[in-house]
């Protein structure tokens, strides 16, 4: 049986945004570009190469034409879920993909305990409602199954929730692992700085794993960097 979301110390006015109006709008038009450089990209790739075993069924929430995840990694399948339905059609990997606004509805179109791993990147600071959308994806994984949270400082700030937009890298890591513990879905989160370098964009991975038998109810946590 899943937990209950743990009552929350964020209030409303920390989902607000500058930008109010429909998502469905904003994201209407496809942005076939990335949006951290390419020593970033490499380093988030690799990172999800590690963590995701071969032949897993792999989840990307808020996805877009790109999904960093390894050519060379052999997985059954990738699940994506994003805006915009060109973006989606553009991306090479996915096996299925569907369109839906998460802040509108949080709630996963799969069944229970369906994915191996689950993964979201650079878009975690869009979400309205991310203890409702990490209790869902804690939902769809299987026992003990990892979901990373990957993120660095680019963002369209009229969309980013003002919280994320008030804090700082160290307290972004922090907020994320708050998230996961309010879904109630998660054992103990765990922050990876796996940023390339000087001159190069930062990046930044929250990973934990979804509760579950395996677990035997503990908390996870992977090694550290």
């Amino acid at each position: 049986m899943r937990e209950p979301l743990a009552e929350s110390p964020l209030r409303p006015e920390h989902f607000r945004r500058q930008d109010e109006s429909d998502d469905s709008q904003f994201y209407r038009e496809p942005r076939l570009v990335t949006h951290i450089d390419d020593a970033a990209i490499a380093a988030v790739t690799k990172f999800y190469g590690e963590m995701i075993p071969p032949g897993s069924l792999v989840l990307d929430i808020m996805t877009s034409w790109v999904s960093h995840l390894p050519p060379e990694l052999a997985v059954a399948g990738v699940a994506g879920l994003g805006m915009n339905a060109q973006e989606l059609a553009e991306n090479p990997v996915l096996t299925e993909r569907v369109i839906q606004d998460l802040n509108a509805n949080p709630a996963l179109p799969w069944a229970d305990d369906t994915f191996d791993s689950a993964i979201v990147t650079v878009s975690v600071q869009y979400l309205t409602s991310p203890a409702a959308v990490f209790a869902e994806v804690g939902r769809v994984l299987k026992p003990g199954a990892p979901f990373a949270v990957s993120y660095s400082n680019r963002c369209f700030p009229t969309k980013a929730v003002a919280i994320w937009q008030a804090l700082n890298t160290r307290e972004h890591a922090e907020l994320i692992g708050l998230y996961f513990r309010l879904s109630g879905a998660f054992g103990q989160p765990q922050a990876y700085d796996i940023s390339p370098g000087p001159g190069r964009d930062p990046m930044f991975v929250v990973v934990a794993h979804a509760k579950g038998e395996s677990t035997d109810g503990h908390d996870v946590q992977v090694g550290g960097r």
